[in-house]
């Protein structure tokens, strides 16, 4: 027995010796790196390289600074091709470092709040090289439509295989292998550049594509093609039917047994543009002081698409090998409820006339006159529900021959000509006037290229809205306590588009400053264009002249003298020039 206690006293104090030994081992070295993180507090820790510009111990002010001093932004881009040169200059595509940004990546690079790993990291920093690039911002859009006309100039474009009907014959194109501009790898190179801050030429990275098939995989397409001959496949809705005919069922043929996805998508979409629709609120007319319905609320449609897919492809493989002449597909929908009914119609706030607009459009052609009526009837009794921002493109919907446009004048690539859907703009004008009468906020609005004759009718100019969907919208935001409703009146007779808005007074009163006009510019002089296509001696008018011309209006809403918003519209009128095509051709 003693000699066990003897011995338990022996590991005591072996133990106690020891973890004396390792006290004094790691006590200083958790003394150094508790000093250590204490003298990069608020500060880049070391071993941090920023576009090789050593930013360790810097706080980040002092990191900001560092950058803008020693940075050299590069004025431009060159992308090399054989022996071309292309230069992207930085200020077209909105170009800047982000200084702030940067630092905060390099500060950030061993505080991720992931213990173990910044313990290791902070070790390591002493010791390590880590050169991290810019951040930077840019209008990546810009930079896109660059990189497409490089990759235009560029590109050998593959020619896919297909099949068509020619005078009864079916006719298999084998296709043909092309060079591709790898976008995606030309934008990383060029992010490369920007954030190490360098202007050494990027060579244009090329891909090839070859979508050829050989000659089995034709006749295999051929074979399957002749089988589907006066044979068609219908899509139907309760609302809808869509018929395609043996020439256009070949061309959704793929080789190896298969279809081509991309055709099928095609199909799909343009059945979708047709079908769906949002949910449709009841729609209501102001009359004797409350809001009466006039069509009954509608479910909304949408096509499952997948499902489509799956039942074209289905069915064809069906026509393909039977005896079958017809292949019928109920086209699947996805119904989605309104969310105003029309039992709902008289607890919505709707009590008043609180905004209203106007514009004229005599001396339009019919087309105009039509496309007006008929975009105009697209916002006639939209019901707008309080906090809801308004998108006058997504009310609209498609402009298209396909959806009952017809052509007349547009702005198009800074030349006036004929399109589908001219005339649409009228109308997102005079909604802008009826927004501003009401003391609307409005999200977003953009001026015409240039002055536009019938805006200013019977407007001082500046009161214009131009639309292009998807990229160019008018929108405003519904800030009253209540719902709001729109109302459209189209007058042939008069050449009048009214727009009345309806809701609940709330008290606000608008201010609105007559437009301030600077910088009037006359039209340059007309241009004549021989046209040997017209007989000698014919004159044809093709683009009408317009004056230049700066304008500003000032917007203010108040209420009870307290300031609600304000904003000021800008247009840049450009000074456009009257265009005429001369004959110069035989004369009959």
């Amino acid at each position: 027995m003693l000699r066990k206690k003897q011995a338990g006293k022996k590991v005591k104090v072996w133990l106690k010796k020891r973890s004396a030994f390792f006290v004094i081992l790691f006590t200083p070295a958790v003394i150094i790196f508790a000093v250590y993180n204490l003298a990069y507090v608020n500060k880049v820790f070391p071993g941090v390289f920023i576009a090789d510009i050593n930013v360790s111990g810097l706080r980040t002010k002092e990191g900001v600074r560092a950058l803008s001093d020693a940075v050299i932004a590069p004025e431009k881009i060159s992308i090399v091709y054989d022996d071309k040169t292309f230069d992207i200059e930085v200020k077209a595509i909105e170009f800047s470092y982000n200084y702030p940004q940067s630092i905060k990546a390099a500060y950030t690079l061993d505080r991720t709040g992931n213990i173990l790993l910044d313990f290791h990291q902070r070790l390591k920093a002493p010791f390590r090289h880590k050169n991290l690039g810019l951040r930077f911002d840019f209008d990546e859009e810009k930079l896109d439509e660059g990189l497409i006309n490089i990759a235009e100039q560029a590109a050998i474009e593959p020619v896919a295989p297909s099949v068509e009907l020619v005078n009864g014959n079916v006719v298999v194109k084998r296709g043909s292998p092309g060079i591709l501009v790898d976008i995606k790898k030309l934008k990383a190179e060029i992010g490369q550049s920007f954030a190490f801050a360098k202007e050494t030429p990027i060579k244009l990275p090329l891909m090839s594509v070859d979508p050829t098939i050989n000659e089995a995989q034709a006749k295999e397409i051929e074979a399957r093609a002749i089988s589907l001959l006066g044979k068609s496949l219908v899509l139907e809705s309760e609302e809808n039917r869509f018929v395609y005919e043996e020439d256009e069922i070949i061309t959704l043929l793929f080789v190896n047994g298969e279809y081509h996805g991309q055709n099928i998508q095609t199909i799909i979409a343009r059945v979708a543009d047709s079908v769906n629709r949002k949910p449709q609120n009841s729609i209501f007319t102001y009359e004797q002081g409350r809001v009466k319905e006039f069509a009954p609320a509608k479910d909304g449609l949408k096509v499952d698409k997948d499902l489509l897919e799956t039942k074209i492809v289905g069915n064809l493989r069906s026509l393909e090998t039977s005896n079958n002449l017809i292949a019928k597909i109920e086209i699947p929908i996805e119904r989605t409820a309104p969310k105003v009914k029309t039992e709902d119609v008289n607890k919505l706030g709707i009590k008043e006339l609180i905004g209203k607009g106007s514009s004229g459009f005599a001396g339009s052609i019919p087309s105009r006159v039509h496309n007006i009526t008929l975009s105009a009837s697209k916002f006639n009794g939209t019901l707008i529900k309080p906090g809801e921002i308004f998108s006058f493109n997504d009310t609209l919907g498609d402009v298209s021959a396909y959806t009952g446009y017809q052509q007349a004048y547009i702005i198009k690539n800074g030349r006036t000509v004929l399109g589908d859907g001219g005339g649409v703009c009228q109308v997102s004008t005079t909604l802008f006037r009826a927004i501003l009468d009401a003391g609307l906020p409005v999200v977003e609005r953009r001026a015409h290229s240039y002055r536009v004759s019938y805006y200013e009718q019977d407007s001082a100019p500046g009161f214009d809205a131009t639309v292009y969907g998807p990229f160019i919208d008018l929108k405003f935001k519904n800030d009253t306590p209540g719902h709001l409703l729109v109302q459209t009146r189209v007058d042939p007779r008069t050449s009048s588009l009214v727009f009345e808005i309806y809701g609940t007074d709330d008290a606000r009163v608008v201010e609105i400053t007559k437009p301030v006009i600077t910088s009037v510019t006359a039209p340059p002089e007309d241009l004549y264009q021989d046209d040997p296509t017209l007989p000698l001696g014919t004159i044809k008018q093709i683009d009408f002249k317009a004056w230049g011309a700066k304008v500003n209006i000032s917007y203010k809403v108040t209420r009870n003298g307290e300031e609600l918003f304000s904003k000021t519209f800008y247009s840049n009128f450009r000074p456009w020039q009257a265009i005429y095509l001369r004959g110069t051709g035989p004369v009959n």
